[in-house]
This record gives structure tokens, sequence and C-alpha cells, in this order.
């Protein structure tokens, strides 16, 4: 049986219910799973302000890290697997996702070890996807395999549910909306994904295979239309950061101000703009036809494509 290395950042607990659910089959089959928080030197708060959570903005987006305590790996160093959970903020990995990336100890002990990803979200995760995916392979990780679960609700209606609970604390159904964030009957049904990497583990075939049943299972959800939403809306971010970056890159109060403002546009093109952009993608969708499918085989395979693994022809061709 193997050691599998579990690392997660988590605020809310949804994260660790994630993991632990898809861990559950690996411990039922003999496998030692070792849990190992991510937790800052400044925790983050939960439930957020407002300001204090459009202030995590510049750094997500941009990738900068926060200080991390540390993590010990001396119980794990002889892990022949390894679990990496992750939330989205921004369309990018968490600060805190940032700092273990970006940690030197971390860094060696990923390499040369299989790696599996967890991400959760929204509904929005390529970008966070990709940047976790370039983290990997930049110190030299195998990616083995990729989960991403999300809140399966309206764009619309996860935007209200999410906001009161990150804002308010109020995570449970309420009225005509529904519960925020990933949904009890998917985090329940995540186990399936520990079954299939147990048997990944039993027959030592961490190639591409693995991922392709993960997604048979539903491991990765491409909606093209959020996903069109997703990357209009990741490079205008980038506009955004270097406006807001003006003011200063680690003086809250000198760029509030831009902030502010940034909160606003973002509200107004959920539901001013989107919309509109949802017709635009609709109308467009059969000129769109082909590209969105490379697209979608590209970031379902993304793992592998960024490997150089030798399924990748016969994926792309899928």
């Amino acid at each position: 049986m193997s050691k599998i290395a579990a690392f997660y950042y988590t605020q809310s607990g949804q994260g660790l219910n994630i993991l632990r659910s898809v861990c559950r089959p690996l411990e039922d089959a003999g496998h030692q799973v070792v849990y190992k928080a991510i937790v800052p030197e400044t925790e983050f708060p939960f439930p957020w302000t407002a300001d204090a959570f459009f202030q995590t903005f510049p750094e997500s987006y941009g990738g900068v890290a926060c200080s991390l305590r540390s993590i010990d790996l001396s119980d794990v160093e002889d892990a022949a697997q390894v679990i990496v959970e992750y939330p989205v903020w921004f369309l990018s990995p968490s600060i805190p996702t940032h700092g273990f990336f970006q940690t030197p100890a971390i860094r060696q002990f990923l390499k040369d070890k299989n790696i599996i990803t967890i991400g959760n979200c929204r509904n929005m995760w390529v970008k966070a996807h990709t940047a976790v995916n370039e983290y990997i392979t930049g110190c030299g990780g195998k990616p083995a395999g990729s989960i991403v679960l999300q809140d399966r609700h309206h764009n619309l209606i996860s935007v209200i549910t999410i906001v009161r609970w990150l804002i308010h604390g109020h995570k449970e159904k309420k009225g005509l909306f529904p519960a925020a964030g990933v949904s009890p009957e998917d985090i329940a049904s995540a186990a399936v994904f520990g079954r299939i990497i147990n048997e990944a583990i039993l027959s030592g075939d961490f190639s591409g295979q693995l991922q392709q049943k993960l997604i048979q299972n539903g491991a990765i959800r491409y909606k093209p239309s959020i996903v069109f939403i997703e990357k209009t809306g990741y490079r205008i971010f980038g506009l955004w950061l270097k406006f807001i970056l003006r003011k200063g890159d680690d003086d809250g109060k000198k760029r509030a101000f831009r902030l502010k403002l940034f909160k606003y546009y973002l509200f107004a093109v959920l539901y001013l703009v989107s919309p509109v952009g949802m017709v635009i993608f609709y109308l467009t969708y059969p000129f769109r036809y082909k590209t969105i499918q490379k697209d979608k085989r590209k970031q379902c395979y993304l793992l592998f494509f960024s490997m150089g693994h030798p399924k990748n022809k016969k994926l792309s061709g899928n």
C-alpha cells in the first residue's frame, strides 16, 4: 500500500470536505493518507469584509505569495503520490496556494512525484487550473490527474449566493436562493475519483488514462459559455491590475479607491454585460464550434499537453 501526502488550503472547510471524500476510498483500500494544511502566517478572515476580500485581487491575480507557516514534510518524504487541493480566487489560485507552490522546500519535495490536483470554485476554473499545472511542471513534478468541483447553479444566481456566504457567512438555502458552494451531493459523489485513483496506484499507471477515466466520471465539467466569459474577464482583469498597482502593490489605503471601482465594475459586468455576452456567444456558437472543441480537449487534458505526453496526439484528435 502507498503513502499519500494530501495538501489543502481551506477557510470554510469545504476544500477539506472535498479532499476527504476523494481520499476516503484510498484509506478504505489501506493506503496511508497524511493530511497537511496550508496555513498562512497571517490568516485571511472568514467571513470576509468586502474591502478585505477585494484587497486580495492584485495578489491573487498577480501570483504574489503570502508567508506560510512551515509545513513539516518529515513524515511524507517517502510518499509515493501527492494530492493538492486548492480554491480559486479571482480566476486564479488563492494567495496561499501561490505561497505553497512558491516555497522552495515544497518545490523540492514535489519534484519527480505524481501529483493529482483538486480545485474547487464557483464556476470558473480554467485559468487557475492552468496556473497550478504550470507550477507543477515548473518544479519538476509529474501531473497525474485533475479534478474540479464547482457550484452548478446558474451563473447570476451563484454570484448572489457566494457573496452571502463569503461576506455575510450565510451558506444555507434561503427563500428562492439555493445553498452556496459545491453541493453536499457532489462532495459525497467525489469518492468515485478516489476509487479511480486507487486503481491507478495499484496498476502503477499514471499516464493519460487516469485523467481520461476521471473525466469520464465527471471530474471536469467544461461549460463553453462560462469559459468564454472567464477568458474575456481574465484579460480585462490584467488591465485592472495595472491600474490598481499604480497606487502601490502593498499599501491597502492608497489603492482602496481603485479597488472599490473594480468592485463596482465587477458587479456591473456580471449583471449587465455578461447576459449580453452570453447572447453573442450563442449567436456565434456555430462558427466557434471547432475552436471550442479544441479548447475543451486542451483544458481537460491540459496536464498531459504541457508534459508532452505520448498520448497527446491521440487525445487531441478525438
